[in-house]
């Protein structure tokens, strides 16, 4: 049993999409920025830390599922490798791990783009499960290409990470997944589904300010990478729902004006009082949305399975080609 690191996503070419990022970013009108940036060892610490909140129930909606189902989706997917999209500590994953290890685990795959975090997961969980680990440091948007294809694969894109993509780029990724399956692979979708406003409100606004310090971060990441001299504390955490989206949006809104040198990337950003910079989306569905997403993308949905509160889906799907 072995351990293999693959490096796809190397500093330098982490470095050139920050700083494509950040160019076009803050350039555009509204100012944005993907919300992949919030998450250096101090934002993956953060976002650990939010899934612990109470108001934060998404985790533990998820978990409750794969504790109460996860042997009957397993079962149903008939598969002997595991390969985590966006893996980070595979915490949850390891409910998946506990229920395919007693069918018959051969490989974990876990890809992700904090090599730091993946390789340490990958470690425990090859000393626990005494099973062949593949680590690829790359991104699900462009390196779906370099997983292995060894044996019957479950691909597992947990957490509702889906929901923060804009509807034309989760259109290509789920396209691209199912351009990545063989006949025998399935692929099993995390989303989190509508519900009420200020149950969603107060998920991504924690009374402790846990969340509004996270999505500060990314701020402390353009300081820390770019050479940036944003001031974190002149811009507020901003949380709003767009009930015609279906989606929460979270937003940094300077407190005063400011002008702010990126030194990288030879610019120079300008904030007016109450001008917003657009961190991160999360797409709430309905079930029935997430079964004609994934057939419109090439993959027919098996079975579904929520929480008792009805908060969260995870859907099990097959390649239809």
């Amino acid at each position: 049993m072995s351990i293999t690191c693959q490096r796809y996503l190397v500093a330098s070419a982490r470095r050139d999409a920050l700083e494509r990022d950040a160019r076009i970013g803050l350039a555009s009108v509204p100012k944005s920025l993907p919300p992949v940036w919030f998450y250096d060892e101090r934002g993956s610490a953060l976002f650990e830390a939010i899934t612990e909140l109470p108001e934060y129930y998404l985790t533990r909606a998820e978990r409750s599922i794969l504790s109460k189902h996860g042997h009957q989706i397993v079962e149903r997917a008939g598969c002997s490798t595991l390969v985590e999209l966006g893996s980070g500590s595979s915490q949850k994953t390891r409910l998946l791990l506990d229920a395919m290890a007693a069918k018959g685990l051969d490989h974990f795959v876990a890809l992700d783009v904090s090599e730091e975090i993946l390789v340490g997961s990958a470690h425990r969980v090859h000393s626990d499960y005494g099973v062949d680990v593949t680590a690829i440091v790359g991104d699900f948007h462009h390196h779906l290409g370099t997983l292995p294809a060894t044996g019957r694969r479950l691909v597992a894109f947990l957490g509702s990470t889906v929901g923060n993509f804009e509807p034309t780029v989760r259109r290509r990724f789920l396209h691209n997944v199912a351009a990545t399956m063989a006949p025998g692979d399935r692929f099993l979708l995390g989303a989190d589904l509508r519900k009420d406003p200020g149950r969603l409100i107060s998920a991504y606004d924690d009374a402790a300010g846990v969340t509004a310090e996270f999505n500060r971060n990314v701020l402390y990441v353009l300081n820390h990478e770019l050479g940036a001299d944003f001031a974190p504390e002149r811009f507020e955490h901003v949380c709003v729902w767009d009930d015609a989206a279906s989606r929460i949006e979270m937003r940094l809104r300077a407190v005063q004006p400011q002008h702010i040198s990126v030194p990288a990337l030879g610019m120079e950003v300008s904030f007016a009082e109450g001008e917003e910079l657009l961190t991160e989306i999360s797409t709430k569905f309905a079930p029935g949305q997430v079964i004609s997403e994934l057939a419109d993308c090439g993959l027919g949905t098996l079975g579904t399975w929520t929480d008792e509160g009805g908060d969260f889906m995870l859907a099990l799907a097959r390649p239809l080609r």
